[in-house]
């Protein structure tokens, strides 16, 4: 597993040969390492690393939740909170698409060590942070939820996969989990 810091490529090879760091950046992986899924660019949090493909495919399968802590611009209701536990309407592929039920909730600041790059200050409003778990995983989907509720995300850091937990790994910090499912 990895923390994945923000501004980083979920990825090995940049076929864009852009000049983005990399996860290979942060440690030496073994030869065929993959990332189960991907985090995108502004995103941080759990990676799960494996050589196996068939370990991939079955954590990226709807068998597993992942649960993000998601800071958003403006403060949440319940009333928001219940529209993201009941699916809402997104873009996915030039076409809209009803995410499945997935769980919501309220949390407190989860006092995360600042990122790299700040978000912005409270001179721009309030924000506030909710938990989101789902088991399906849509291009950006967890920051079209947010935004089609009215509530834009400002930063979303990934914490659990499954039983895995980020815990208190340091950002770009690496650590060998002997069972992935």
């Amino acid at each position: 597993m990895i923390h994945k810091p923000w501004g980083m490529i979920s990825q090995f090879v940049n076929p864009a040969k852009r000049k983005k760091k990399l996860l290979g950046d942060l440690h030496d992986f073994p030869k065929g390492t993959m990332a189960i899924g991907r985090l995108d660019v502004p995103s941080e949090g759990l990676l799960l690393l494996t050589t196996d493909g068939k370990v991939s495919a079955e954590i990226r399968s709807h068998k597993y939740e992942k649960e993000y802590y998601v800071q958003v611009d403006g403060i949440i209701t319940q009333k928001e909170i219940e529209q993201l536990q009941t699916g809402v309407e997104i873009g996915f592929n030039g076409k809209k698409y009803m995410t499945k039920p997935g769980k919501a909730f309220i949390i407190d600041d989860p006092k995360f060590p600042l990122r790299s790059m700040k978000i912005r200050d409270e001179r721009h409003g309030p924000t506030s942070w909710v938990s989101i778990i789902i088991t399906e995983g849509k291009f950006r989907q967890v920051r079209k939820m947010t935004a089609a509720v009215g509530l834009p995300t400002l930063r979303l850091i990934r914490v659990r996969i499954g039983k895995i937990k980020l815990g208190n790994l340091d950002i770009s910090g690496v650590k060998e989990v002997d069972n992935l499912m």
